[in-house]
C-alpha cells in the first residue's frame, strides 16, 4: 500500500468527492455515513466475488468481517494520532 502512488491518488480522489457533498443541509457527518455505508457494501462485494460458493463464503464471513474491521482501526488510528499531533494545522487553516 505505502509504495502505490495511485493509492494515494485514489483515496484523495474520494476524499475530494466527500467535501464536494457537504453542501446546503448536508454536513460533514452525513457525508461520512454515507461513504461508511458505500465502503461496507463495497467491501462486501468484492469478499463475495473471490468465493466460488455461497457456502464458501458464509464459513469465511467472521474472517472477512474481523479483517476489515483491523484495518479500519488501524487507518483510523494512524489518521487520529496525526490530527492529534497537527490539530491546529489541519483544523485551523489559515
Amino acid at each position: 500500500m505505502a509504495d502505490d502512488t495511485t493509492f494515494y491518488k485514489r483515496a484523495d480522489a474520494m476524499i475530494h468527492l466527500a467535501n464536494e457533498q457537504v453542501k446546503g443541509d448536508v454536513t460533514p457527518g452525513d457525508v461520512s455515513a454515507s461513504a461508511m455505508f458505500a465502503v461496507s457494501r463495497y467491501n462486501a462485494y468484492i469478499s463475495a466475488i473471490d468465493f466460488d460458493t455461497v457456502e464458501a463464503f458464509k464459513a469465511e464471513r467472521d474472517e472477512v468481517i474481523r479483517y476489515f474491521t483491523e484495518e479500519y482501526k488501524k487507518m483510523l488510528t494512524e489518521h487520529i494520532d496525526d490530527y492529534t499531533e497537527n490539530f491546529d494545522m489541519y483544523t485551523k487553516p489559515e
